[in-house]
């Protein structure tokens, strides 16, 4: 096949991608109902993304990271029992043009802060978050995360997640779970002690 086939190829299919974004964003626009695959998720997610216990908030999330995790399901590389019971059916027929659509459209829209955390517990979080814990050789997590856990690319955004779904997750990591992401959060967080988990998530979930 020659380069100008595959040059054409990729703008087909970067065009249907935005054509399945503009139609999800149409659909689910103000005063709209909202089309039938972002209804699905939004069902468990919670109206317009912001998240239900258990399932986590995908409003401004990582465009990169959703996908990535939304391949990470149908590929059952994300093997934690919730995925399992929950995911992995809901992803394993989305083709890769949808799961990019679906990442784009639930990145685009504003996220709120769950502020669910102990409040009392938040400078203990902030000073792990920026800091690490040096004597336990844990890296500080605004080193990936960024200054206001915003994420990048295919590093999720943690600023407002529940604290309840950060400390599962944590504690996921530390059980094995979804190994196959690679380093270094097993490491990290098997390095966390439940009270260490409580503080940074609660410091999560207050910042914007």
């Amino acid at each position: 096949m020659d380069k100008c086939c595959i040059s054409n190829m990729s703008c087909i299919r970067a065009l249907m991608g935005f054509v399945i974004l503009a139609l999800f964003a149409a659909l689910a626009a103000p005063g709209r109902a909202e089309s039938p695959i972002v209804r699905n998720c939004t069902w468990c997610h919670g109206t317009s993304a912001q998240g239900y216990t258990p399932a986590p908030r995908l409003a401004g999330q990582r465009p990169l990271y959703i996908e990535n995790q939304l391949a990470g399901f149908r590929t059952h590389a994300r093997d934690n029992p919730l995925s399992k019971q929950y995911m992995w059916a809901a992803a394993e027929n989305l083709d890769g043009s949808t799961a990019h659509a679906l990442a784009l459209y639930f990145s685009t829209l504003p996220p709120k802060p769950a502020r669910d955390g102990d409040a009392d517990l938040v400078e203990a979080g902030k000073r792990i978050y920026q800091f690490g814990m040096p004597e336990l050789d844990v890296v500080a997590c605004v080193v990936c995360h960024g200054p206001n856990a915003e994420g990048v690319g295919r590093i999720p955004r943690l600023a407002g997640l529940a604290s309840s779904y950060l400390k599962r997750t944590l504690g996921q990591w530390a059980q094995g779970y979804h190994l196959t992401s690679g380093p270094p959060m097993p490491d990290i967080a098997g390095k966390l002690s439940s009270s260490e988990i409580e503080a940074l998530s609660s410091y999560l979930s207050f910042l914007k």
